[in-house]
């Protein structure tokens, strides 16, 4: 009884947390983090990871997504736009232009890990597209698509 009311306060704090907060979240970002998802996005972005994570659908790390982007897999990139120093995964939105695969920047790297199911803040995700989240997927898909690409 105790562990579902404990993921449910973790649930709404991620919410409220990310909500109250985004502004400041902002306030923290590095200058690399072009083109960076809305708020709206944002969410929508953080329940497809959820989603993808639930059957173990997503690449989580910069070594593994990096390795799996020179393999050729595709999916959307969702990388944390308050890492630093920026050394770490600067190289990867080039990467993603050569490969044609459409990348988003988020504000919080402790809400994109939570989002991933680890406690852990996380850089980079890969979401890999899968029937169970397709809805979801796909309009991720096509709002990062959409979003302009820097200069």
């Amino acid at each position: 009884m105790t562990k579902t009311k404990k993921e449910k306060s973790a649930i709404e704090e991620e919410a409220t947390g990310t909500e109250k907060s985004y502004q400041e979240l902002i306030a923290n970002l590095n200058s690399i983090a072009q083109p960076l998802a809305s708020r709206k996005l944002s969410k929508k972005l953080y329940k497809c990871v959820k989603k993808a994570a639930k059957i173990r659908h997503i690449r989580r790390g910069v070594k593994e997504v990096q390795k799996f982007i020179n393999k050729g897999e595709k999916g959307i990139v969702v990388l944390a736009g308050d890492i630093l120093p920026i050394d770490v995964y600067c190289h990867l939105p080039i990467m993603c232009e050569d490969k044609n695969l459409p990348y988003a920047y988020i504000p919080s790297k402790v809400d994109l890990g939570t989002s991933a199911g680890s406690k852990r803040p996380t850089c980079v995700i890969m979401i890999k597209p899968h029937e169970d989240y397709k809805e979801a997927y796909d309009e991720c898909l096509e709002e990062v698509s959409a979003l302009p690409k820097p200069l």
